[in-house]
């Protein structure tokens, strides 16, 4: 395994102290792979007092097995509210008509996994009924942004040849302006019903939940002709777990405990460009 480690807190006493606690085979040093980024090859045991020093001091740290690289993957798959972009575009929608903390409310318990998915984006939804469809574009005009480190994630994932997934139980509206702003490959999500301009409160067809974005994982998969150990997947949230299970890699971006617990990896203090570090073996 690889030791990476990555935080803009990083400073030559952490690497030293890390190096001492990782029991560091003789000779093996360092290597850095980006301006607050570095691994340590051949690790042959995770150390806790590693985890807990890096949690300590603010820093991310990564066990990562060597067959994990940039070039053995071939499909990012990856959430889009709070994960590539930085609101949960219903909560700002629902800010619109004033009824934000209820509208953000659902959708933090449902983040947290303590109700099912589908449930809390129907309740969501129906309090948006009569909503002018414009109000669409002023969350994009005024709200929306690209978290930390998206775009050069991106743009890694084109200059190694992975191909790029965005499934989202959010909405079309914004997971296609996601996808021209970023240079996706492909993006899949929910759509509002909207008559006469007004949102009806309704989405149209099945609604993307946790298993919908596994099954699109697998889909995409299979439709590229890949195996299930060229595939990762980003997310925040609970609805992202099952997807997660069906990656060689679950990497969780700033994510709720649960998520955090059962992913394979877990970025708290680097932006989206951290991915990129942990499968670079520069």
């Amino acid at each position: 395994m690889r030791l990476v480690v990555q935080g803009s807190s990083i400073q030559l006493p952490h690497l030293m102290h890390i190096h001492q606690l990782s029991n560091a085979t003789q000779g093996s040093q360092f290597i850095q792979i980006a301006e607050h980024a570095y691994y340590l090859p051949h690790q042959e045991t995770e150390s806790d007092e590693v985890k807990a020093f890096c949690a300590s001091e603010k820093i991310d740290c990564a066990y990562v097995p060597e067959t994990q690289t940039l070039k053995n993957i071939k499909l990012a798959v990856m959430d889009m509210d709070s994960t590539l972009i930085n609101i949960e575009c219903i909560d700002e929608i629902a800010d619109m008509m004033n009824i934000k903390p209820q509208v953000a409310e659902i959708t933090e318990s449902a983040m947290r996994g303590e109700i099912e998915f589908k449930e809390s984006l129907t309740r969501r939804v129906a309090l948006l009924n009569g909503l002018e469809e414009s109000a669409l574009q002023r969350v994009i005009d005024e709200r929306l942004q690209l978290n930390p480190g998206a775009q050069i994630w991106i743009d890694v994932c084109k200059a190694n040849d992975i191909k790029t997934l965005l499934v989202s139980g959010g909405f079309e509206f914004f997971a296609n302006h996601v996808k021209a702003k970023l240079g996706l490959d492909f993006a899949e999500s929910n759509t509002l019903e909207i008559i006469n301009g007004k949102l009806t409160g309704k989405v149209l067809g099945e609604i993307v939940d946790g298993q919908a974005k596994a099954d699109f994982l697998v889909q995409k998969r299979d439709e590229l002709g890949l195996k299930p150990d060229q595939v990762i997947a980003i997310g925040d949230g609970a609805n992202d777990l099952i997807m997660m299970r069906e990656a060689v890699a679950g990497i969780a971006y700033h994510a709720k405990p649960i998520v955090q617990a059962q992913a394979s990896y877990a970025l708290n203090h680097v932006g989206l460009d951290g991915i990129a570090n942990l499968f670079s073996t520069i």
